[in-house]
């Protein structure tokens, strides 16, 4: 099967990540309904043509809006200037407001629909009623009904509305590419052994009992069991244990993993959805297409809002028409409808996300869902993965002891000798390990890489091999007693052992070991100091885990985990803690990041963990995780602060343009109430820009 059938073949059912009314103006006010079986690219493209779509009817509606605003005559009274005059001039507002209605309005209107039809009014649902009491308003005045004129409020209403939810779709625009990320993995074409020789054939042509050939350097194409030949294999893609696995005859090997220092023969066991690398990919569809785990505020703000419109709006209408003034009674109702338009709710969301989500890429965070900054004010728990993320990802040499009558620079040289022309990790992190320490390779003749076992060459006429128990167990050789107190210490930390060998006799180890990094500490210790309780999962045994989370300052532990469990180990810990959020950077990782309430991926790492999270940290820094709560709760607090004055003004404002206050003479007409709800909406956007000033640094 191919990449691109991999990919497309799994269904998806994405969620963007917008609030409810940004779904409702995709699915039902502004496109067909997609069809049901299509792939995470297909979604992808149709909601970036969403977002541009948008993009256009809000640049349109301010092109006609300009007019329709210059041409209004309460704000040529206002700023006391007189436009050009010409036959029909007096009609630009009308006619340009009635265009802008139907061009950029009737999205909102009919994403009311399924609000109302569901009996869940919400923010769909206000913008519509306004628009809806704005034209008929507008309509009437044309006729001579009211000596009122705001179709330039009409206009400038849909305007604003049109510029939210642009901004809104954009700054939630999210790439959802995990699943082409996760089938780029395998390899195009596999090379199948066959009694004729070897032939190259794309993977939907493999079959399961196939035997095929995998070359140092390369990809395995398929799940399989080794028949012929050894070899070192990469499986941290996949398992997320740091360390190549030796893999000879009997093994299993996994598709996508990476075969190192040697070439395989495999006979494939599964292909296709059977696979892992498959089984991933289902988790990783089935984590992204669960629903939302909160409604945005400004949803439920809205549907309050609704209500509370509606019934002033009926309550003013009754009032003044039982009084006898009945043009009163529907001038003073269209107001009240006016006035509690959510223009400033409609952008309390959208301003703070699309600044914070500048502010955050200024700091090295990349905001893909705005769910995920949301939620992340209120972390109790933040789960690292190991390998790569609060560790290098790859090994360093981090110890060494000689026998007694072997100086250990003269047993390190000996070492880096052999590996010197060795292009495994391990044998670099000797090399380099030893200049370090000053410590330059002897030359060295010979040399043969040893799969699954280590390396040798000949060093000063004599025979020197590194490598590991395997190594031991092939020479017969014994460990000399003097090493045992160094090899129980590395033992108890887990760190990976190597035996240097001269004519077959031990006369060295070494420990190499993934190395910390050194902002892990201070990550760490600054999540504590926020309240966030902090956890760590790999893939690594229990004596590496535990070796790491000690020095760290790390809560709690999981070790040896594989990819599965680790979506399952992270509802473990959101049992445990209300909100937590995962971080990592494989493949392995990507369905935990995928299931937290907050996924953050570091950009450094695979395309398909990149794709899995929320949120992205640019550097290999995982102090940036600290930077990201904190901007997570600079934003939570401009939200809550916009439509806490988004809504309260409302307090004021329906009761006076209902008319409660007119024995105080405060009588705004329904223009002022328009021009009131516009300068609420000013008042929301300076908030917002407050957030600029906030400091992120540790």
């Amino acid at each position: 099967m191919t990449k691109k059938k991999i990919a497309l073949n799994m269904e998806t059912n994405f969620k963007y990540g917008h609030s409810n009314h940004a779904v409702a103006l995709e699915n039902h006010g502004y496109h067909d309904e997609p069809p049901r079986n299509v792939g995470a690219r297909s979604r992808r493209d149709q909601h970036t043509g969403h977002v541009a779509k948008f993009r256009d009817k809000f640049w349109l509606s301010l092109a006609l809006t300009l007019p329709a605003v210059l041409w209004s005559s309460d704000v040529q009274h206002w700023l006391g200037y007189h436009a050009p005059t010409f036959p029909g001039s007096q009609l630009i507002p009308a006619i340009l407001g009635t265009v802008i209605l139907v061009y950029g309005g009737s999205v909102f209107i009919k994403g009311a629909w399924p609000e109302l039809s569901a009996h869940q009014p919400a923010m769909m649902s206000l913008i519509s009623l306004a628009l809806v009491v704005a034209f008929t308003a507008s309509v009437a005045a044309t006729l001579g009904f009211f000596e009122v004129d705001v179709w330039w409020e009409l206009s400038t209403l849909i305007t604003v509305m049109l510029l939210g939810h642009w901004l809104e779709m954009k700054a939630t625009a999210q790439a959802r590419g995990a699943l082409d990320a996760l089938a780029a993995l395998l390899p195009d074409m596999a090379e199948r052994i066959t009694e004729k020789g070897i032939e190259k054939v794309p993977l939907a042509e493999l079959r399961i009992g196939d035997v095929v050939l995998v070359r140092p350097g390369s990809r395995v194409p398929a799940d399989g069991i080794v028949v012929q030949g050894t070899a070192d294999v990469d499986e941290s893609l996949i398992t997320g244990e740091s360390r190549t696995i030796p893999k000879a005859p009997g093994d299993a090997v996994v598709g996508g993993t990476v075969a190192e220092g040697g070439s395989l023969r495999l006979r494939v066991k599964a292909v296709g959805e059977q696979t892992a690398l498959s089984g991933i990919m289902r988790l990783v569809d089935a984590a992204q297409a669960s629903g939302s785990r909160t409604q945005a505020l400004a949803d439920r703000a809205a549907a309050l809002l609704f209500y509370v419109a509606v019934a002033a709006g009926i309550l003013t209408f009754a009032c003044w028409w039982l009084a006898g003034d009945r043009e009163y009674a529907l001038i003073r109702t269209a107001t009240v409808l006016v006035i509690a338009c959510p223009h400033a709710l409609g952008l309390a969301i959208p301003l703070v996300i699309a600044i914070s989500t500048s502010l955050g890429a200024r700091n090295g965070l990349l905001v893909k869902d705005r769910l995920a900054l949301e939620l992340a004010h209120d972390l109790d728990g933040v789960i690292f993965d190991k390998t790569g993320t609060l560790t290098r990802g790859a090994p360093v040499l981090t110890g060494a002891a000689a026998v007694t009558n072997v100086d250990e620079r003269e047993m390190l040289a000996l070492a880096s000798a052999v590996e010197a022309d060795s292009e495994h990790a391990i044998a670099r992190a000797i090399v380099s390990g030893a200049g370090r320490r000053g410590i330059r390779p002897e030359s060295a003749s010979g040399f043969e890489a040893l799969p699954g076992r280590g390396t040798q060459a000949t060093v000063n006429g004599q025979s020197v091999a590194v490598g590991g128990p395997r190594l031991l167990a092939d020479t017969k050789a014994t460990i000399p007693p003097e090493l045992d107190k160094a090899l129980s210490i590395w033992a108890s930390e887990g760190r990976t052992v190597l035996y240097v060998l001269r004519r077959d006799a031990v006369i060295g180890v070494l420990a190499v070991e993934d190395e910390i990094r050194p902002e892990s500490a201070d990550a760490v210790a600054a999540l504590h100091e926020l309240g966030v309780r902090v956890a760590m999962i790999t893939g690594d045994s229990q004596a590496v885990a535990e070796s790491v989370a000690k020095r760290l300052g790390i809560d709690d532990v999981a070790a040896q985990v594989l990819p599965a469990d680790k979506a399952a180990a992270v509802e473990r810990f959101r049992a445990e803690n209300k909100t937590v959020a995962m971080v990592g950077d494989g493949v392995n990782d990507a369905p935990a990041l995928a299931t937290a309430d907050v996924g953050i991926a570091i950009a450094a790492g695979t395309d398909v963990a990149v794709e899995s999270a929320g949120i992205v940290l640019v550097r290999s820094d995982p102090r940036d995780v600290v930077r990201a709560i904190k901007l997570s709760r600079a934003t939570y607090r401009k939200m809550v602060q916009n439509l806490l004055w988004a809504t309260g003004y409302n307090l004021i404002a329906i009761p006076a343009a209902a008319g409660m206050f007119i024995r105080w003479r405060i009588d705004p007409p329904m223009s002022v109430g328009a021009l009131a709800m516009n300068l609420s909406t000013i008042i929301v956007a300076l908030n917002a820009q407050l957030l600029r000033r906030v400091k992120l640094e540790l």
